[in-house]
């Protein structure tokens, strides 16, 4: 029999993480984080990551786990979560996932199989160079000669993915549009429902994406980014939206003003790349928090759930 799961997704600030514990109350449940950066240590006003008093008692996991200089990739990610929702089965618990992160939640919930070719280090690092010498969008323009459709759901700044996605066709001759294609062959373990939450009007997350950014900053967002830029000048910092727009004003380069409208502008940027990827997938069903209550949200995502 397949497990029964839940998945809460949609933008940054569109109130994933209070709809996932209202539910979780309902269902008897555990939350799962699919955030790719919700699992670093140190990252915590940044990426958002519920406080304690936030869970409300809930039980988080894979959230405040991994150091910055250790590498996590979504093949570890599906590995990792689909191990915690077994274990959080077996103890007659709902497992809930939440999180923005696309690639994660998909990867997981298709059942998406990941190549077992071996890393070539040496090509991986001439590529790293490239990069820091002429910049990601060499990379990029690279990806797109040879899998464009792959290359136009990243980032041109993800050169994690980017990197991936060249070795891949160097070892094994196929790109990665190819192997997700037959990594989707075997039938998910899952019986899942997905739940999205998005605003028909566009500018009152805008709106609340602008209100949390100030949020952040009276939280401390500049002495954890100071604190973490010291303690961990890694490659994951330099990706991280909240660490890297607080780097030039740490640096002496520009107004703290300055800074924050950045950061604004990023994250409302992402917001947009979060809704263009979930509304490809026809699985989701909608919620529009600018059209309904809190209250009625939580009741419909709760009827879908048991109607599952």
């Amino acid at each position: 029999m397949k497990t029964d799961v839940a998945a809460i997704v949609g933008p940054t600030a569109s109130g994933k993480t209070a709809l996932s514990i209202a539910l979780a109350k309902k269902l008897n449940g555990e939350i799962i984080s699919a955030d790719s950066m919700q699992i670093y240590k140190g990252m915590d006003i940044a990426s958002a990551k519920p406080s304690e008093s936030e869970k409300e008692g809930i039980e988080h996991h894979l959230m405040d786990f991994l150091s910055p200089f250790e590498s996590y990739s979504v093949a570890n990610f599906v590995e990792d979560a689909k191990q915690k929702i077994f274990e959080v089965a077996k103890r007659g618990h709902f497992p809930i996932i939440v999180g923005g992160t696309g690639l994660y939640v998909n990867s997981l919930l298709d059942n998406v199989t990941f190549s077992k070719s071996k890393k070539d280090e040496a090509y991986r690092k001439e590529l790293e160079i490239l990069a820091e010498k002429d910049g990601s969008q060499r990379l990029y323009n690279m990806l797109l000669k040879i899998d464009e459709p792959y290359a136009k759901t990243l980032h041109p700044n993800n050169t994690g993915r980017v990197i991936r996605a060249l070795e891949l066709y160097k070892t094994d001759k196929i790109t990665m549009t190819e192997q997700l294609r037959e990594s989707r062959k075997i039938p998910s373990p899952f019986n899942d429902v997905r739940i999205g939450i998005a605003f028909k009007d566009r500018q009152k997350l805008y709106d609340r994406i602008n209100l949390r950014v100030d949020k952040m900053m009276s939280m401390g967002l500049l002495q954890e980014a100071e604190k973490f830029l010291s303690e961990n000048p890694s490659p994951t910092a330099l990706q991280a939206i909240g660490i890297k727009e607080m780097s030039p004003y740490i640096k002496g380069l520009r107004s703290l003003d300055c800074c924050i409208e950045s950061l604004k502008q990023a994250t409302r940027n992402y917001a947009k790349r979060q809704i263009t990827w979930f509304k490809k997938d026809e699985k989701i069903k909608w919620l529009y928090a600018d059209e309904m209550s809190f209250s009625e949200m939580t009741e419909t995502a709760f009827k879908y759930i048991r109607e599952s």
